[in-house]
């Protein structure tokens, strides 16, 4: 045994509500991998099965890779290994081959981290609730005992690179063929995007659109040279916005480090809310569906999208059905209820046929397709999805969150809001006014607040109200 397999990792430390992420050489390592490849097995039945395994830029993704597959195949899983792929590649190969898989990746964290992402076949999630914990302890029994050697019969470890298949079968989803020209300017930040972008949007492998598409950042350098690769903040949106302008470019799509969510940039340089996207996209996959037939076609939203996402879909006669936040309570509903699509305030956005799972690509090529069938700018066509004004996602550090939370439950508990609990705690003015949600981060040691108002006064007072009440 190596000095790092005397030395156990406590897995307790990587393993979160939906996936996996930590410090690599630290709490996430070679040996604790090959461990959770072999539990991966054990726990979902895999022996004699196919299992998918790729990984995102990061440098430590290739020797992950290559431990997990070997974990796996010693408990006799048929490991194919995919290579360098985004997140929605991996779902996208799980759906078409029925096979379960890992795509190592930490997202939008920062260089020092590394993590999995796993999915049953058919890319059905697996969560704490699904199966996750049982693979974490099962793997620390192996870190703390050995990896068993009884295996009926060892598996194999190929090859297979599912990147033209991928960008295909988007391209049937939404046909860009017919756009008008468009320039588009595409951050990438050293993610997975500067490879899955040429491929799906580009002429790299497959005939080419009526695009010009401005590269920034599309080096794959998983050090993150250039900004993090997290959208969500806004100073990693500055170069893309300043890009967008300079170009004269009609449309910015921003993507995190492994391409599952996709940021929207209008003409003017402003963001178009995830809320908004949500809509449009909404919006046509209503549409499309309606015409072949389906009857209230069902939209899932989270209950941090802008309340203008429900209203929508009503307006288009869909069936708006509100759930928490997180992909695999998204996609479990999704099932559930047969929903033709799913959006975050997060900018994951799930789709019927993509496997109930998110795709940060297949979105942004709705918006292409929305933007490029009208002559109007995106600035213009994105007014109509936000009526409202939001505070965006506010976090507090707190050393005690229940006492924060309970001073803004006595403060608002009152006739004219109704309280709900579905995700944290929302309060809702009766008068349809404003909202807000308070919820604790499942992942960081965070207060999160959300906030909406009809306009910019009441949202700003609403906002400043909850917060000095929070970190009080």
């Amino acid at each position: 045994m190596t000095t790092e397999e005397n030395s156990p990792v406590d897995l307790s430390s990587s393993f979160k509500a939906y996936d996996v992420r930590g410090i690599v050489g630290e709490t996430i390592t070679a040996a604790s991998v090959k461990a959770v490849g072999a539990a991966f097995v054990e726990v979902l039945g895999l022996a004699g099965q196919n299992v998918l395994v790729g990984g995102d830029m990061r440098p430590s993704s290739p020797e992950f890779s290559q431990a997990f597959a070997e974990g796996a195949a010693g408990r006799g899983a048929n490991v194919q290994l995919l290579g360098l792929i985004s997140t929605d590649e991996l779902y996208f190969a799980s759906g078409v081959l029925n096979a379960a898989g890992v795509v190592f990746t930490a997202s939008h964290n920062p260089a020092e981290y590394n993590g999995m992402k796993m999915t049953k076949p058919g890319a059905v999630p697996l969560s704490s609730e699904t199966g996750l914990t049982e693979i974490r302890d099962l793997a620390q029994q192996y870190l703390s005992d050995g990896l068993p050697a009884d295996a009926d019969a060892v598996g194999t470890i190929g090859t297979a690179d599912v990147l033209k298949d991928y960008s295909e079968y988007l391209r049937k989803l939404v046909d860009l063929a017919g756009s008008r020209p468009l320039k588009i300017v595409v951050d990438a930040g050293n993610g997975m995007a500067g490879m899955t972008t040429p491929a799906v949007l580009g002429d790299t492998l497959l005939p080419g659109l009526p695009f010009e598409i401005i590269p920034l950042y599309f080096e794959l350098d998983g050090t993150f040279p250039n900004h993090p690769a997290n959208p969500l903040e806004p100073a990693n949106l500055l170069d893309l916005q300043a890009a967008v302008v300079a170009h004269g470019a009609d449309i910015g799509l921003a993507f995190d480090g492994d391409a599952d969510r996709c940021f929207v940039i209008d003409e003017l340089g402003a963001p178009l809310s995830p809320s908004a996207v949500t809509a449009l996209v909404a919006r046509r996959e209503i549409a499309r569906v309606k015409a072949l037939g389906e009857e209230h076609p069902t939209v899932i939203h989270n209950l941090i999208t802008s309340r203008a996402v429900p209203e929508l879909i009503e307006h288009d006669g869909g069936r708006a059905v509100r759930t928490r936040v997180g992909h695999s309570f998204i996609k479990a509903t999704m099932a559930a209820e047969g929903a033709v699509f799913g959006g975050e305030h997060s900018a994951h956005y799930y789709f019927r046929d993509f496997f109930n799972a998110d795709t940060g690509m297949l979105a942004a090529m709705h918006v292409l397709a929305a933007l490029g069938e009208q002559d109007g700018p995106l600035s213009e066509l994105g007014r109509e999805y936000e009526p409202y004004v939001s505070s965006g996602e506010i976090n507090s550090q707190l050393a005690d969150v229940p006492s924060a939370v309970a001073r803004v439950r006595a403060a608002y508990t009152r006739d004219d809001v109704v309280v709900d609990e579905l995700d944290g705690i929302t309060f809702t003015a009766k008068d349809g006014t404003w909202w807000f949600n308070l919820r604790a981060s499942n992942t960081e040691p965070f207060l999160r607040l959300n906030a909406e108002a009809v306009d910019a006064v009441t949202m700003a007072d609403i906002r400043d109200a909850v917060l000095e009440l929070v970190r009080r």
